[in-house]
């Protein structure tokens, strides 16, 4: 039996006809689709073909990101403190190792020191991006170097090739104010985030570097420069095959920063403090430029590139003189005697006759107690000049009262104190200088329940009349308070940068004239002349140049540093923590200022200013002598001169060789004094009273 069909047609034409319309159906279909593909195909191949050829370019060839060298840091005279040098590292790339753990083992036979930072450098590794190289050691010796070579071919994913490294040739002479640099960290990254930008792809370059702290730091955009890169052949698993040197881009070295200081100033200061602790400014009154700014103990910035080993750094960082703390900008210390120039401005300023005699017997009567003179059995009848001169403690508690804390403060803020410069370095410690409002502001902030806490008593300013109690600044303030005083007419201000990629910084006096007459000035300076120069001045064995004419003018201090119990003998104790800090402020040449010194020495070995003046006169003869008009006035012959006596050191009849303190404080406070606020921790001192009786 047969099936019938499932269509069926009467006509044959209507069969025809449902054929044809199936066919032109279908043809259209396959037209469409035929212009679809060829559409696409144009597209592809004539339209956005330079993009897929970029793309399979890409996947051909990588561009590797590639460090510049980083900008040089110069002295005033063209000597380079900080730049690069060639250094031989070994790299490790994670992706092309078998065995990271057995490629390190192997690799520690050839430089057994790389087995200390197994852990961080496994770490370093895993964190770096796919393919890229990771610095395992750098500054390989030749030897080393060779080593890894000849064994390459045992070491798969090892390498070793030269780079440019950090390189301080000064070492620690310049650490503090230059600083350092090192490998950016999650810190780093996540301050960059924070501020809404995007992070740079060099930064997770492992051989790249950032400042830190210094010069290094605050100018790091100007010394990066622009990176480069090299264009590399990869397979496909990421592997190099060749290097496309057409396509490669050299990297752009950073920009050239220039310093005011000069190097062999900044090494002598370093030299001549010894193992001893604190910090030395050198300015030149006429333009404010520093020419010296050191602080010891120092250490050496070349450890800090290419990662400095933790036991290293906690022993820096445990020493009790800080050696990573700059003493010069940050630490904090009382002014001591070197405050009383300011002190003699703020008495002339309110009136006071500068021929006015104090008697001096040892002490000052306030209160219920004695404020002592550092010279046991006193100066006897005192003027403003040989007050200076003789440092007297008792003139200044005298009258101080007569001008007022207040007074004080402003001339002292006038002279430099209680105030950041702009030098190029941030962070730097303003100091303290007390005031009614300051008191009252501290009492405020502390909330002190105290009914009176905010209010300043007469036995307070004693105190701060010789440069103790809550008085504090830094070197760098005393220099430029020193430099105002020589200059005398303009308020210079300090200048640290010279210039940057060759275009000058502003100079130090292009600045207003300074609020005080020609004649308080002379005043002042003339106590100063005599200090150094005067047989019974206080630092005249001390201050003798021995370079023709030229004399320097001077002022010695010794601060405080703690209370002192009963007996206690305070300048000349063991304990280093428990001494004194000298100070020594001076310019030369008197008759002719041209620069300015301001030196402290914490915790001194006699406690006493015998300690600062000698190493301050070393500076200054180096300052001098590569000055090429001094040269030429030291070389200059010499009018016959009398042989001068022996002359007396502050504090020679007292405390010993330097000492200035001969007595113990009392301590029991003035009646007249209210229960003066704790004193704040010191960046280098740590805890310390609040004195109103200090020595000198």
């Amino acid at each position: 039996m047969s099936s019938e069909p499932s269509i069926f047609f009467s006509d044959v034409n209507e069969r025809q006809g449902s054929f044809l319309r199936r066919t032109f159906v279908l043809g259209g279909l396959t037209a469409l689709g035929g212009l679809a593909l060829t559409g696409r195909l144009a597209q592809l191949q004539i339209i956005q073909a330079g993009q897929y050829a970029t793309m399979a370019s890409r996947n051909q060839f990588n561009f590797r990101l590639v460090p510049p060298p980083r900008g040089r840091i110069l002295d005033r005279n063209g000597v380079v403190v900080a730049g690069n040098r060639p250094s031989f590292r070994v790299l490790v790339v994670r992706d092309e190792t078998r065995d990271l753990d057995q490629t390190l083992d192997l690799l520690g036979r050839l430089l057994p020191d790389t087995m200390d930072r197994r852990r961080s450098i496994i770490r370093e590794v895993n964190a770096a991006p796919r393919f890229s190289p990771v610095p395992v050691k750098s500054d390989l010796s030749w030897e080393e170097f060779a080593r890894v070579n000849l064994y390459a071919n045992e070491l798969p994913g090892v390498m070793a090739d030269m780079n440019e490294a950090r390189y301080y040739p000064f070492g620690g002479a310049f650490a503090h104010v230059i600083g350092y640099v090192a490998k950016p960290n999650d810190r780093d990254i996540k301050a960059i985030r924070d501020r809404g930008e995007k992070v740079p792809e060099l930064l997770f370059n492992p051989g790249f570097r950032i400042g830190r702290q210094g010069v290094e730091k605050s100018f790091d955009a100007d010394l990066r420069g622009e990176a480069g890169g090299t264009r590399v052949e990869v397979d496909a698993r990421g592997r190099v095959v060749a290097e496309d040197v057409g396509g490669s881009r050299a990297a752009v070295q950073g920009k050239d920063v220039v310093l005011t200081l000069d190097a062999d100033v900044q090494n002598r200061a370093l030299e001549v403090y010894g193992e001893e602790s604190g910090g030395c400014v050198v300015m030149d009154i006429r333009n404010g430029d520093i020419l010296c700014m050191v602080s010891a103990p120092s250490f050496d910035p070349n450890l800090f590139v290419g990662g400095v080993p933790s036991h290293i750094y906690n022993a820096l960082r445990d020493y009790e003189r800080k050696p990573l703390l700059d003493k010069a900008i940050y630490g904090s210390f009382p002014p001591g005697s070197t405050f009383k120039m300011t002190t003699a401005l703020a008495l002339l300023d309110a009136g006071i006759n500068p021929a006015e005699r104090v008697v001096c017997t040892g002490g000052y009567r306030y209160g219920a107690r004695t404020f002592r003179c550092w010279k046991r059995g006193g100066h006897g009848a005192m003027d403003m000049h040989n007050a200076i001169k003789n440092s007297c403690d008792t003139y200044f508690y005298h009258l101080c009262n007569r001008a007022g804390v207040d007074r004080i403060a402003r001339v002292a803020e006038d002279l430099g104190f209680n105030q950041t410069y702009e030098i190029g370095i941030a962070g730097q410690s303003r100091g303290t200088m007390p005031s009614r409002a300051w008191k009252a502001d501290y009492a405020r902030r502390t909330r002190n329940p105290h009914p009176d806490a905010g209010t300043w008593y007469p036995g307070e300013t004693l105190s701060v009349a010789i440069g103790q109690g809550a008085v504090s600044t830094t070197a760098l303030q005393l220099a430029v308070m020193t430099a105002r005083l020589a200059n005398g007419r303009k308020a210079v201000s300090p200048r640290l940068i010279k210039s940057v990629d060759g275009v000058e910084r502003p100079s130090g006096a292009a600045v207003g004239n300074l609020p005080f007459s020609q004649q308080h000035l002379d005043i002042v300076r003339a106590g100063m002349a005599a200090v150094a120069n005067d047989v019974t001045g206080t630092a005249y064995r001390a201050s003798q140049l021995g370079l023709g004419d030229i004399q320097m003018a001077g002022k010695t201090g010794t601060a405080q540093s703690r209370d002192y119990g009963t007996g206690s003998r305070g300048p000349r104790d063991a304990v280093w923590t428990r001494r004194d800090h000298a100070l020594f402020v001076a310019f030369a040449p008197h008759d002719a200022p041209r620069y300015a010194i301001a030196l402290i020495i914490q915790h001194a070995p006699s406690g006493g200013s015998a300690d600062a003046a000698p190493r301050a006169r070393e500076i200054m003869k180096t300052v001098l002598l590569k000055d090429p008009d001094m040269r030429a006035r030291i070389e200059r012959p010499l009018p016959p001169e009398a042989v001068a006596p022996p002359g007396v050191d502050e504090g020679d009849a007292g405390a010993g060789p330097g000492g200035e303190i001969t007595d113990a404080p009392a301590a029991a406070p003035a009646e007249a004094a209210a229960p003066p606020p704790p004193r704040a921790p010191t960046a280098t001192t740590g805890p310390r009273p609040y004195l109103s009786e200090p020595p000198q």
